[in-house]
C-alpha cells in the first residue's frame, strides 16, 4: 500500500469554475491527494443538457437528440460545447486559446461510426483535465495532465463499451512516483492500435478504481454532490442519515435495488485489493461520507433499505416443475433473448415466479406469453404488475431473523399487504414486494421498525 489517495471529483463537482476551486481547494488541504482523475464538466443548471450529450449529438450528427424528438442540431451541439467550455477558461483565467482551437479541431474529427463516437464523446473528460491541471498550476499548485493515451489505460476495441486489459496495471504503476500532482480524464482508454475507446457511462468511476487498484492506493475518494450513502431515499424519508460504513458486499446490493451513488464495476478493482473507497461531498468537504470496506464489523441488523420501483413478477405453474430439468435455465434463456432483467426467481415443486423489469415487458409480454406457453407448456401463467421491491440490507442479518419478523410484523399492524417475501442466500438481505401505490408508506414503517 502506498501512502497516495485518488480522487475523483464527479461532473457535478467540476462543473463551474466556482467548483473547480472547490476541487483545487480540497487537493491542496491533503498532500496525499496526488491523482486527481476527472470526468466531464456537469451541469451547470438543471434545464441543461449534458455536455457529453452534445459531443454524442455532434458525433451523430444530430441523430442523438433527434432520437429523444430534441431540436438540437449537432452545429448547435458543437457550438455549445464551445461556449460551455470557453466559460471555464475565462471564468478561471487560464490561458484557453490554443486549448480551445485543439478541441474545435476535434469537433470536426474525420472519424466515423463507433470510432467517432467514443472520439468526441471522449472529449469533455479530456479537455476538462487538461484545463484543470492549467488551473493548478496557475494557482500554485504543481501539477501535469496524465492522458490515457500516453500513460497507457490499455484498453479493448470494443470502442463503446470498452473492458481493461491484462498490462493495464503495470503501465499505470508509474503514475504513482513523483511529488506532482496527476491530473487524469475519467471515462476513456486507447486501444492497441492507438484508438480511444469510452467505458459505459459513469466510467469515471472506473477510471478512478483502476487508476487506485494499479498504484495501490491508502484510498480511493469518490467526491460527487451527495454526502454518501443514505440509509433510505433521502427525498422520500427527511430524517435518512448517511451510513458511515459499509461493505462492498452491502453497497452492492442496495445498488442493485435502487441505489444509484456508485458505479457498480468501478468497485471491483477496489474490492479485489481491499483499498477502502470514501464517498464524500465535495460541497460539505467535512461532512464524513460513507466509508466502503472489504469487511467491517457488524453493529446492527440493518443498515439500508432499497426501494426498487416499476417491477412485476411472472408467475408460472406446471405439475413437477421442480423435477424438469433445465425448465428454469430454459425460462430465463427466454427472458434473455427478450432482453428483460430479472431479479429473483424463487422456486418450489410444482411453480416458480420471476420478478423483473416491468419496462422490459412493454410491447413485449404477449410475445413473450405465446413463447413461454409454447416452449415450456405451463398448466397455469399469471403476470403481477407495478410492485415495489423493498430490500433491507445489513451484514448484521446473517444468522439474525428478528429483522424480518419485525419487518412483517410492522407491516401487518398497518394493513400493508405483502405480494412477495425472499430472502437472499447470503442472509445479508431479504426483498419484500408490495403494490408501487403503497410503497412510500411502507418504505417509511420499514424504516422506522428496523433502523429509525
Amino acid at each position: 500500500m502506498r501512502n497516495i489517495i485518488v480522487s475523483k471529483f464527479g461532473g457535478s463537482s467540476v462543473a463551474t469554475a466556482t467548483q473547480i476551486e472547490k476541487v483545487r481547494s480540497i487537493v491542496a488541504d491533503d498532500r496525499k491527494r496526488r491523482i486527481v482523475v476527472v470526468s466531464a464538466p456537469g451541469r451547470s443548471q438543471q434545464s441543461e443538457h449534458k455536455l457529453t450529450d452534445h459531443l454524442i449529438n455532434v458525433a451523430t450528427d444530430g441523430m442523438h437528440f433527434r432520437d429523444q424528438r430534441i431540436s438540437i442540431s449537432s452545429q448547435d451541439s458543437c457550438q455549445a460545447v464551445l461556449t460551455r467550455f470557453a466559460q471555464i477558461v475565462e471564468d478561471l483565467g487560464v490561458d484557453g486559446k490554443a486549448l480551445l482551437a485543439s478541441l474545435e479541431d476535434d469537433l470536426h474529427t474525420n472519424l466515423t461510426g463507433k470510432q467517432r463516437i467514443a472520439f468526441l464523446a471522449s472529449r469533455g473528460e479530456h479537455y476538462n483535465a487538461r484545463i484543470i491541471a492549467d488551473y493548478f498550476n496557475l494557482k500554485g499548485l504543481p501539477s501535469v495532465v496524465q492522458l490515457p493515451e500516453n500513460f497507457g489505460l490499455h484498453v479493448s476495441d470494443k470502442y463503446l463499451d470498452a473492458q481493461v486489459v491484462e498490462d493495464t496495471f503495470d503501465a499505470m504503476e508509474p503514475l504513482a512516483d513523483g511529488e506532482t500532482i496527476a491530473v487524469i480524464p475519467g471515462f476513456y482508454g486507447v486501444t492497441a492500435g492507438g484508438d480511444v475507446a469510452v467505458f459505459s457511462r459513469g466510467g469515471s468511476d472506473l477510471t478512478g478504481a483502476l487508476v487506485a487498484s494499479a498504484v495501490d492506493a491508502e484510498c480511493y475518494e469518490n467526491w460527487t454532490d451527495v454526502s454518501g450513502v443514505f440509509e433510505v431515499d433521502p427525498r422520500l424519508i427527511g430524517e435518512a442519515r448517511t451510513i458511515p460504513r459499509l461493505t462492498f458486499k452491502e453497497i452492492r446490493l442496495l445498488s442493485s435495488k435502487g441505489f444509484n451513488v456508485f458505479h457498480l464495476n468501478a468497485m471491483m478493482p477496489c474490492w479485489e485489493r481491499k483499498i477502502p473507497i470514501h464517498i464524500r461531498n465535495t460541497n460539505k468537504r467535512n461532512d464524513p461520507g460513507t466509508v466502503i470496506l472489504s469487511e467491517r464489523v457488524p453493529e446492527e441488523g440493518v443498515v439500508g433499505i432499497a426501494q426498487l420501483n416499476n417491477v412485476a413478477y411472472i408467475y408460472i405453474e406446471k405439475y413437477q416443475l421442480g423435477e424438469e430439468v433445465g425448465f428454469t435455465a430454459s425460462l430465463l434463456s427466454i427472458l434473455q433473448e427478450f432482453g428483460i432483467q430479472s431479479y429473483h426467481y424463487p422456486t418450489d415443486k410444482d411453480d416458480i415466479s420471476v420478478v423483473v423489469d416491468q419496462t422490459g415487458l412493454t410491447g413485449t409480454i404477449n410475445d413473450l406469453r405465446r413463447r413461454i406457453e409454447s416452449e415450456l407448456k405451463p398448466d397455469f401463467m399469471d403476470v403481477v404488475y407495478n410492485l415495489s421491491i423493498l430490500t433491507p440490507v445489513g451484514m448484521g442479518l446473517k444468522g439474525n431473523s428478528y429483522p424480518i419478523v419485525a419487518a412483517l410484523k410492522a407491516l401487518g399492524e398497518k394493513h400493508i399487504p405483502i405480494e412477495m417475501i425472499d430472502q437472499s442466500p447470503s442472509q445479508v438481505c431479504f426483498h419484500i414486494g408490495v403494490s408501487q401505490a403503497v410503497s412510500d408508506a411502507a418504505l417509511k414503517i420499514l424504516y422506522d421498525a428496523l433502523i429509525g
